[in-house]
């Protein structure tokens, strides 16, 4: 597995776990709040497969999950090995997705090497070109939604809310996507260092008012809502 980013511990990343991140390379999208550059460069640095498991494999009383992170991990050819390893030494595994490959994450779900998955919801269906400046296929977004929530593991939907790309009433939509979900969680825009400079300036974030009115929205469609 190509991995370009490792986080020795955690204490947020796996819900009431300590977890290690690995983060792999490479994402096949371009949102231009995108925050992981290094990730996106081919001249990011490999690490070690053997490296990392031997850390794991020493910590395996201190850590109770690994969480894959990204980049996108399920460009990985060899992602279910790689997990399959890291649940034959007793860990927890979380996958951290966009959503664009859904045969990946059922894969992995039928091979039982998961135990709760993250999803990334960038937008509403009909934003999703422009937030990520990609021409994906959005039919495997609301695949790997539907595969998600059909799931038995717990999960969670997420979305990165900057104010340049999505409205307070965006979130009306976003709601219907994952309506009757587990858990929702609005991430805060990380302004500081982006993939497009442009957008890297404070107003583009919403303000306390409007994030608790996106909360009150998604409440009608999700079991939990938090900004975090």
């Amino acid at each position: 597995m190509l991995i370009g980013g490792f986080q020795k511990i955690s204490l947020i990343d796996y819900p009431k776990k300590l977890a290690a991140i690995l983060f792999a390379k490479g994402c096949n999208l371009k949102c231009s709040y995108c925050h992981n550059l290094a990730l996106l460069s081919k001249d990011c640095d490999n690490y070690d497969n053997k490296f990392i498991l031997d850390f794991l494999e020493e910590r395996k009383n201190k850590l109770d999950a690994i969480v894959l992170s990204g980049g996108e991990p399920t460009l990985q050819s060899n992602l279910a090995e790689f997990a399959s390893v890291l649940k034959s030494m007793g860990y927890l595994v979380k996958l951290d997705t966009n959503g664009t490959n859904p045969a990946v994450i059922e894969k992995l779900l039928n091979m039982n090497l998961l135990d709760y998955i993250a999803m990334d919801i960038k937008g509403p269906i009909h934003k999703y070109k422009s937030i990520t400046n990609t021409s994906l296929n959005t039919e495997n977004i609301l695949s790997s939604i539907d595969i998600i929530k059909n799931s038995t593991l717990p999960y969670e939907f997420r979305t990165t809310a900057p104010r340049y790309l999505l409205d307070v009433e965006d979130f009306e939509l976003i709601g219907t996507l994952i309506n009757n979900s587990q858990r929702y969680f609005i991430q805060e825009f990380r302004n500081e260092t982006v993939l497009n400079p442009e957008f890297s300036v404070k107003n583009n974030l919403f303000s306390k008012e409007e994030l608790e009115k996106i909360i009150k929205i998604m409440s009608n469609y999700t079991d939990f809502c938090e900004v975090r």
